[in-house]
């Protein structure tokens, strides 16, 4: 699929885009692989890693229509990762989360129908289920700009897809690197919010290969969702310093105790695939049907029971401390 192709990344200089680039490129031979991002610093650094003939480095920012325009121009593909996405930094600057996040969303949108994209991926996270803080609302408000794009394209060939998932193992933001500094600066304890507190985990590799299956198999206008395990966090905080005592700080503002990906009240709409779910979208589209009990890839699923709901601490499959322990010397 995509060699010969041009492939944009928004936010290609993040953990994700540098990942996902190194897959790329070891798998296909595209025509283009375009970063788009604003730091030049970044760009400059991963320019020294990155040098194949293919690659192309645009200096811009997702909140820039015209530029965004002019980067698209003849793209095939385009995975959408720019985002502010700092809980505490989207509290205190409100407006600045909804211009990238939300009026980033709708640029991308536009500038992909304009230059007739073939296939876009936007990247959400849980928080954007149920959300609870402003950078959850602006991630919910963005998956539905995309999906309803697909009734903006007008009979012509852009499709629109969203990309739900968990924390990932290593990526900044992430509680591993925070909690290994604590322990590498010989802190003499782990700080953890709630002792029941649960989160989805993966790593950095299986993100990036759910999102090139999630191109096969998109047909425009679902959201998908991978079916990964879930962590006790007082459980991840063993794994990383066992010798450290752990102490309660309190939740944050605007964080959960337990991450939801699929709620229940997209139930009625969601489909369960062998290692995936569904949420196919709840407005009617135009120009074709609303099935999604079977994707492009000929693969069928099955309606989830109306009371289903996936989260974080009703998962069947908890990684223990030893398989914690494991996957943090992988990531």
């Amino acid at each position: 699929m995509f060699t010969n192709k041009t492939i944009l990344i928004t936010g290609g200089t993040g953990s994700f885009g540098k990942q996902f680039v190194t897959v790329l490129l070891r798998r296909y031979k595209p025509k283009k692989v375009i970063i788009f991002s604003r730091d030049e610093l970044k760009q400059f650094e991963m320019q020294q890693v990155f040098n194949a003939p293919c690659m192309r480095y645009f200096i811009g920012d997702v909140r820039d229509s015209e530029r965004l325009r002019r980067a698209m121009n003849n793209v095939d593909f385009v995975v959408h990762a720019a985002a502010l996405k700092q809980v505490p930094a989207a509290e205190y600057n409100p407006m600045e989360c909804i211009k990238t996040n939300i009026n980033g969303a709708e640029n991308v949108i536009n500038a992909a129908l304009d230059c007739g994209v073939s296939k876009v991926i936007a990247l959400s996270t849980d928080k954007a289920a149920n959300p609870i803080n402003l950078y959850g609302a602006t991630k919910l408000a963005s998956d539905k700009l995309f999906i309803a794009a697909n009734n903006m394209a007008g009979g012509t060939d852009t499709i629109f897809s969203v990309v739900r998932y968990g924390n990932v193992v290593g990526s900044r933001g992430s509680v591993v690197p925070f909690f290994e500094k604590l322990r590498d600066d010989g802190e003499d304890h782990l700080p953890i919010t709630h002792p029941k507190m649960t989160r989805f985990w993966l790593l950095l590799d299986q993100a990036i290969d759910f999102v090139f299956d999630s191109f096969y198999r998109m047909l425009g206008g679902e959201l998908f969702v991978p079916k990964i395990p879930s962590v006790k966090i007082t459980d991840l905080a063993t794994a990383i310093a066992p010798e450290l005592p752990q102490k309660i700080v309190g939740i944050r503002p605007g964080e959960k105790l337990h991450e939801v990906m699929c709620p229940e009240d997209d139930a009625y709409h969601t489909f369960e695939y062998a290692d995936h779910y569904v949420i196919a979208p709840s407005i009617t589209f135009t120009s074709r049907g609303n099935d999604f009990s079977q994707n492009a890839k000929g693969e069928t699923g099955q309606l989830v029971n109306e009371d289903f709901e996936y989260n974080s601490s009703n998962n069947n499959v908890f990684l223990s401390v030893d398989e914690l322990i494991d996957l943090n010397k992988r990531s």
